[in-house]
């Protein structure tokens, strides 16, 4: 569990996106790092508090059904298919980008392609054959990331690979320590928080955990001090060693750092690294929307064919659905090229449209946490993981989470995507409202018996009759 949340919030947004942050930003761009790192720690106790409790898989969509209202918790289930899918799309849209490395002349759409094969075969296999997969993926960024870190300690104190002069941090502030001011770091916060999404598959895999209670509280505790190390500290070198205004916002930082001072090996391991973390993003994608889109089909809120599984216990008709929609990314990275010329801003409006639907579990996870505790207060005895301050974190965090949403407004980069984030969310509230006849205005009976009160009350006789009515 620990490793597989570790590979859903360890990837593309860290190995591509923080191209495009710290552009914007500069090395303050640690400083979104981090306040966007102890937001999710919030979020992360808050589950870890229900998990405890109630360890079931799918849980963050199952808590808005109960301790919110049905619909929020299909809003959540449909946010994260989208959120994954879109997340799905930009890793295929950067295996281009990685493979571009060794094989310039390569279509950029044949490695995605490979994975989308590769990955959707291994999820139909097994849960076992995915959580084996994850777990190496995940092994692979980890070790790498704690590598690159040490070696890039070494660069900068004892100069390692760069004639054994120390390159030092002054690159922290010497071209800006707030790169394009305070509107660039406000900016770079959204793809920033947005890199963090992942870290709630704790919530989908407990269910399937062997020994749950002992497992969440492990994962979570340990997790978000893990991810924060990485991406704190993986950053902290990259923006140390090389002046971030030269960085290249089509390319990996974490390859170009290390090609720009000449240790190409060490930039070859790298990119192949982020080639791995960009599978792992797809391949956790693949594993939760499949689980999202069978609880939405055991709901009755998708075909009844979207519930059969296979006997290894795999949704496969879920985990077909899910590689076709990363599919269909795969045919927009070929699209796009025609309408905009930057691979780099292509990733940036691909990644950034899940964003608001990706932020919709973990407002979700906050608010319930706190209907949890007034409609189970009893569960809080000798509750040994309980949220720290709450309700005040809860309102901080998601204080916080809104600010963001305001920010892309102003942002021309995440305008649209902000936009087609919000149009998913209206559409499918609209849809969750006809199929269940919660909205009364466009209830036909209701028109009709609203109109024979107002006849009732017309003729000086509704008192008695409107009584009866409305009992």
């Amino acid at each position: 569990m620990q490793m597989i949340a570790l590979g859903g919030a360890i990837g593309v947004g860290l190995f591509m996106g923080s191209a495009s942050t710290i552009q914007w930003t500069g090395p303050s761009v640690l400083l979104d790092y981090a306040i966007a790192g102890f937001v999710i720690y919030l979020v992360m106790r808050a589950l870890g508090e229900m998990l405890y409790v109630h360890p079931v898989t799918g849980s963050f969509a199952d808590f808005a059904n109960y301790y919110m209202h049905p619909i929020f918790g299909y809003l959540t289930a449909w946010s994260n298919i989208f959120e994954w899918i879109i997340t799905g799309t930009s890793e295929v849209i950067a295996m281009g980008t990685y493979c571009h490395y060794w094989w310039p002349s390569l279509p950029r759409w044949v490695p995605g392609l490979i994975a989308i094969v590769f990955l959707c075969s291994v999820n139909m296999i097994s849960v076992k054959s995915y959580g084996n997969f994850e777990y190496w993926f995940s092994m692979i960024k980890v070790v790498t990331i704690i590598l690159m870190i040490i070696a890039g300690l070494g660069v900068i104190i004892f100069g390692f690979g760069n004639g054994m002069h120390p390159v030092g941090v002054s690159n922290l502030w010497s071209h800006g320590f707030f790169g394009h001011g305070l509107k660039g770091f406000l900016f770079a916060f959204a793809v920033v928080i947005a890199s963090y999404q992942g870290v709630e598959f704790i919530g989908i895999t407990a269910g399937e955990a062997e020994d749950p209670q002992h497992s969440i509280v492990k994962a979570v505790q340990s997790t978000i001090w893990r991810i924060m190390i990485f991406y704190v500290g993986s950053i902290f070198v990259i923006v140390s060693i090389f002046p971030w205004n030269q960085l290249d916002a089509q390319q990996s930082p974490f390859v170009e750092t290390f090609s720009k001072i000449g240790i190409t090996i060490a930039a070859g391991v790298i990119n192949f690294v982020v080639l791995t973390a960009a599978l792992s993003g797809c391949n956790s994608g693949i594993y939760s929307t499949s689980r999202m889109t069978f609880n939405l089909a055991s709901k009755h809120e998708l075909p009844k064919s979207f519930t059969k599984i296979n006997h290894n216990g795999v949704p496969y008709i879920a985990v077909l659905a899910v590689s076709i929609g990363i599919f269909l990314g795969l045919v927009l990275n070929i699209i796009l090229p025609f309408f905009i010329k930057s691979s780099g801003k292509i990733f940036v409006m691909v990644y950034s449209a899940g964003i608001l639907p990706g932020m919709v579990p973990w407002i979700v996870i906050l608010i319930s946490q706190m209907r949890f505790r007034k409609i189970e207060p009893q569960s809080l005895h000798n509750h040994p993981f309980k949220m720290p301050w709450s309700p005040f974190s809860n309102y901080g965090a998601l204080a916080i989470l809104f600010a963001t949403l305001i920010v892309m407004m102003f942002n021309p980069d995440t305008q649209i995507p902000l936009l087609i984030g919000v149009i998913f969310l209206a559409t499918f509230t609209f849809i969750y409202i006809i199929r269940h006849n919660k909205w009364r205005l466009i209830n036909k009976k209701w028109f009709m018996n609203h109109f024979k009160w107002m006849h009732l009350k017309k003729s000086h006789h509704y008192s008695r009759d409107y009584l009866r009515y409305l009992s």
